[in-house]
């Protein structure tokens, strides 16, 4: 394909993910970020590419940098800083834009402060496309399309560890927001609650969980009619990534993915019925990839529903998207449906 898509981050552990996703699919690719260093090592990986140093505090090296892309992808956390300056690039240059973020303050603030300048662009900006936010999104939306409203969407979340990369730690750190859930169909501060036992399916199997809202909560109210939803994850992949000690990933395989395996269920009730789906990978950070190459290759193909602000359930097919991706990066399981007094 003839279109430049413009990375920013691109030497980061995800970015690397999605290099290598965007180069076997045959794009050309603009290599972006703050260290020129490390973008002219990458490039010796790439060698086709080009690469443009650019920093965020600087809009005239921004601008440099994604001239002539077709779209942006923002794999530079946190996104609390880095959305905003990137987005008024994009919206400058007449430029798609997407990013990764799993911060929900981050993703409210891309939906209240671009909205209107995305839809009078034409332009679509798209955050939170990612195994964080943009999966269960996707989920969530197949599973509840026959449905005029829903009373409730339970998001659980299994790992069978967690070992975050750097930029997992500076975003955490950086994050300091209270945590919301969605409650009566109004964004709520998350209140204490007791642990709860899930079965996450083998491999995973039986875990305890709690809860913890991640920006899922904002792409799937902002487009689903839902009273409530709530997300819970393993308590055993929170504890290692509160561990300080606990290493960073190793790759493992010949996709550079390690061998951290997750399943995420998504379980939706109206009324008396039930509806479930499943979905389980290995590697949080690199099934990203899949989810945003399949984003790209949509977006330049012409199959989104609108432009604007708007997440990755809501502008495109969310059943027939998740049917175009790989078994290999992630299995996705029938829908089931069942009545709740069962």
């Amino acid at each position: 394909m003839e279109n430049s898509i413009a990375v920013y981050g691109a030497y980061g552990h995800t970015g690397k993910f999605i290099l290598a996703e965007l180069k076997r699919q045959g794009y050309k690719l603009i290599l972006s970020g703050r260290d020129q260093e490390k973008l002219a090592e990458l490039k010796k990986e790439y060698l086709d590419s080009v690469i443009k140093a650019a920093d965020i505090h600087d809009t005239k090296s921004l601008d440099e940098a994604f001239s002539g892309a077709k779209i942006i992808i923002n794999c530079a956390g946190p996104f609390l800083d880095t959305a905003k300056p990137i987005i008024e690039s994009a919206l400058r240059l007449g430029i798609h834009y997407i990013d990764l973020s799993a911060e929900q303050k981050a993703v409210l603030d891309v939906f209240e402060q671009f909205s209107e300048q995305a839809k009078s662009k034409e332009i679509l900006v798209i955050p939170a496309v990612a195994f964080y936010g943009g999966l269960a999104d996707l989920l969530s939306t197949a599973i509840t399309q026959e449905w005029n409203e829903t009373d409730e969407i339970n998001v659980y979340i299994g790992l069978d560890s967690w070992h975050p990369t750097k930029g997992t730690r500076l975003t955490g750190d950086r994050n300091h927001y209270t945590r919301l859930t969605l409650k009566d169909k109004q964004l709520q501060e998350l209140q204490p609650g007791s642990p709860i036992k899930w079965d996450f399916k083998n491999p995973i199997g039986i875990k305890e969980a709690v809860a913890l809202p991640l920006s899922e909560i904002i792409t799937i109210s902002r487009h689903l009619n839902v009273k409530s939803i709530n997300t819970f994850l393993s308590q055993n992949s929170l504890d290692d990534l509160r561990n300080e000690t606990t290493p960073e990933p190793k790759p493992t395989d010949e996709k550079n993915r390690s061998s951290q395996l997750f399943s995420v269920e998504v379980v939706a009730t109206k009324d008396n019925n039930k509806k479930t789906i499943l979905a389980q990978g290995r590697d949080i950070y690199a099934v990203t990839a899949p989810l945003v190459v399949e984003t790209v290759n949509r977006i330049l193909s012409g199959k989104m529903k609108k432009t604007g602000v708007t997440t990755i359930g809501e502008v495109f097919d969310a059943s027939d998207f998740l049917n175009a991706l790989n078994e290999d990066d992630i299995t996705i399981s029938a829908i089931e449906e069942s009545k709740l007094n069962n």
